[in-house]
């Protein structure tokens, strides 16, 4: 028996963050070295000019290539295999200091950045797979660390040709619960957790909470309305994961938006009618965009690539980043970093898939 959603969506990577869960400042710090020196997290003093213990830089590195805010490549000296990292577009869309929300004061910042975390395409796939499997392929709402564990290990044994050793896979489930369940919620926890709640923007989304008696804790995934999560976000996440098969005019129905692994109802968990009430009013705005209703089922039509699309909906959310003096093109910030293409060529290359109209230096890694 196999199962390769997960090999598809996901890279093997596991319990790259040290037991850290990203922290208020990271993204922006890290950003801000590495764009002018792709060894930055590799200098004998990365620890100081990033202000972090060695296990954190460790830590940032991998949440800013998580984040899909980095891609790591060779560098141009022949004999070194270390992996350099590069800034995306993206990168530099939402953290310099003339981009979008450099500081991440905006909630809606925190929930795109989530989108990308879990996000996967051919030639940019997810580097956070025990998060993926948590929202998108796990069966239930409510767990035990026990039982998110041994989920997460039957999908990497039915994907992955090799795997971690479980206690890698439990620190991932741990840094999980870290990473979403409000601080204030918190009760009990392992030495350092409140900190790193504390610590962690994205408890802010209150996507998890800790539920059950004391000494027997179960965790659940929150439902409902989101109010901190922006129509035009959930209206990018759409268009973003329309994008994955189509860049042309086309549809894709609420109910795959709502319910497929992978998709932003499964990630945000949020329910058809949120994501039609989101699409309804950012489509109001938007010729190109529209909701329709055929034999019972709705279903979201764009008249262009939907790509595009997303990202027009995106930069609108933020006031017209790319309008901004000296904004650099997707085509100019590639020119700058040439090693961003040579990273994605190299991941399709290893997925044994290229296809000409997705290998482009786009939205992730």
């Amino acid at each position: 028996m196999s199962d390769s959603r997960l090999a598809e969506a996901a890279h093997s990577s596991f319990a790259r963050h040290e037991t850290f869960a990203p922290r208020f400042g990271w993204l922006h710090k890290a950003y801000m070295q590495v764009k002018n020196n792709p060894e930055a997290f590799l200098a004998d003093d990365a620890p100081v000019q990033l202000g972090v213990g060695k296990n954190m830089v460790y830590a940032m590195r991998y949440w800013s290539r998580a984040f899909k805010l980095t891609r790591e490549h060779y560098g141009d000296d022949a004999n070194s295999r270390a992996m350099l990292s590069y800034p995306t577009w993206e990168a530099r869309w939402l953290l310099d200091e003339d981009g979008a929300d450099p500081y991440l004061e905006e909630l809606g910042s925190l929930w795109l950045l989530h989108w990308w975390l879990l996000s996967s395409r051919p030639g940019a796939k997810s580097w956070a797979p025990s998060w993926y499997v948590a929202f998108h392929l796990a069966p239930f709402s409510r767990f035990t660390l026990a039982d998110l564990t041994q989920v997460i290990v039957r999908y990497v044994n039915l994907s992955f040709p090799e795997g971690p050793v479980e206690a890698s896979i439990t620190k991932d489930v741990d840094c999980i619960t870290k990473m979403y369940v409000p601080a204030q919620r918190l009760k009990g926890g392992a030495p350092g957790a409140f900190e790193d709640l504390l610590s962690c923007p994205f408890r802010e989304l209150g996507l998890l909470e800790q539920v059950g008696q004391r000494g027997s804790s179960e965790w659940e995934f929150t439902s409902g309305s989101r109010t901190s999560l922006p129509p035009r976000i959930i209206a990018y996440a759409c268009l973003d994961y329309a994008a994955r098969t189509a860049r042309s005019a086309g549809s894709i129905s609420l109910a795959r938006l709502a319910n497929e692994p992978g998709a932003p109802g499964r990630a945000f968990r949020i329910r058809e009618t949120d994501i039609a009430a989101a699409l309804g009013k950012v489509a109001a705005e938007h010729s190109e965009l529209q909701l329709v209703e055929a034999v019972g089922q709705r279903s979201l039509t764009f008249a262009s690539n939907p790509f595009d699309l997303a990202w027009d909906v995106l930069d609108e959310q933020y006031d017209k980043v790319r309008d901004r003096p000296d904004f650099p093109t997707r085509e100019e910030w590639a020119r700058k970093y040439p090693k961003l293409a040579e990273a994605e060529k190299r991941e399709l290359k290893q997925q044994d898939f290229i296809d000409p109209q997705l290998a482009l230096i786009e939205e992730t890694v």
